[in-house]
């Protein structure tokens, strides 16, 4: 039996930036009563997971402000308007991973936090890597780390890869690794 679905009245904007969008809903549940839902929407986001030819992958650790500390991910980023997944992922790869690639594979896509926003991240996975580079954002600073499959598993194990987003991504898309 499906679940009952909510109502939605009204929408409206609080807040909009390059990135996302902080808007809240006037809804209806099914017995009538009524409330708001705050939430952020997005044009999603890409991921990146680069393998290379000997099947390492290719991680970049930086410093995330939020936590306060370092975070090993792949290479990520939020989908800006006018932008597509599919240019995204790729700008992504060589701004932060330094690589382009010639081989392209939609491994699957999650949503990071269903309850706060409606993004949904798309997971690539890249081969055939080319050297390439483009200049990072301003906010932005890299180090690129090459690992071999099972030290990302042992890495998510002992809590180094700490990054939901990766750990996610990377549990959808190591089968086809």
């Amino acid at each position: 039996m499906p679940l009952k679905q909510w109502r939605k009245l009204s929408e409206a904007v609080r807040f909009k930036n390059s990135w996302w969008t902080y808007k809240v809903d006037e809804f209806s549940l099914p017995d009538g009563v009524r409330g708001e839902y705050h939430y952020v929407h997005t044009n999603g986001a890409s991921m990146v997971i680069p393998v290379l030819n000997d099947g390492r992958v290719v991680l970049i650790n930086q410093y995330r402000y939020l936590c306060e500390r370092e975070s090993l991910e792949f290479p990520c980023g939020g989908v800006k308007e006018g932008s597509s997944h599919d240019e995204t992922a790729m700008d992504e790869l060589v701004e932060e991973a330094g690589y382009s690639a010639r081989d392209w594979q939609i491994a699957g896509e999650f949503n990071p936090f269903n309850g706060v926003t409606n993004e949904l991240c798309r997971v690539y996975i890249a081969r055939s890597l080319m050297p390439a580079e483009k200049p990072a954002d301003l906010t932005e600073e890299f180090e690129r780390l090459i690992l071999h499959p099972s030290e990302v598993d042992a890495g998510i194990i002992s809590g180094v890869i700490w990054d939901g987003m990766t750990i996610a991504g990377w549990t959808i898309a190591k089968t086809y690794i």
